[in-house]
């Protein structure tokens, strides 16, 4: 007989009920999660840790890649920014380097406190009537 998980049951029913938005933010939070594991799986000389943590987020990073509308400018700039962040990945994997995870630690939190900045406004936007 399974038995149920209360916490698995509700981060499904999250991503089944989050906006496009949420669930983007979401990602950005899996990486960042999934980053500071491998950095201290690198620290903690735990290599095989270390390279699923960075698989991980290199998954995340792909299907932001793969989210984007190239039609918008933006899109455009994000995909270079993604790409970057995969190749840092890629080398900080072969190399086990946590100085490279923390440059990418860096950037991915920067977008997800701008993207995380950017759903504020705009739920305030909607809400005022606005857009």
């Amino acid at each position: 007989m399974a038995i149920n998980n209360p916490y698995k049951e509700y981060q499904q029913q999250s991503v089944l009920t989050a906006t496009p938005e949420e669930l983007t933010l979401m990602l950005y939070n899996g990486c960042i999660k999934f980053t500071k594991q491998a950095i201290v799986a690198i620290q903690k000389q735990d290599m095989q840790c270390a390279n699923t943590a960075i698989l991980k987020a290199q998954d995340i990073v792909s299907e932001l890649m793969g989210s984007l509308d190239m039609q918008y400018d933006i899109s455009k700039d994000l995909m270079a920014i993604y790409d970057f962040i995969v190749t840092s990945l890629i080398d900080a994997n072969i190399k086990k380097d946590e100085n490279v995870l923390k440059e990418v630690l860096e950037l991915m939190t920067e977008l997800r406190d701008t993207w995380g900045q950017a759903i504020k406004i705009t739920r305030k936007q909607r809400y005022r009537g606005n857009v």
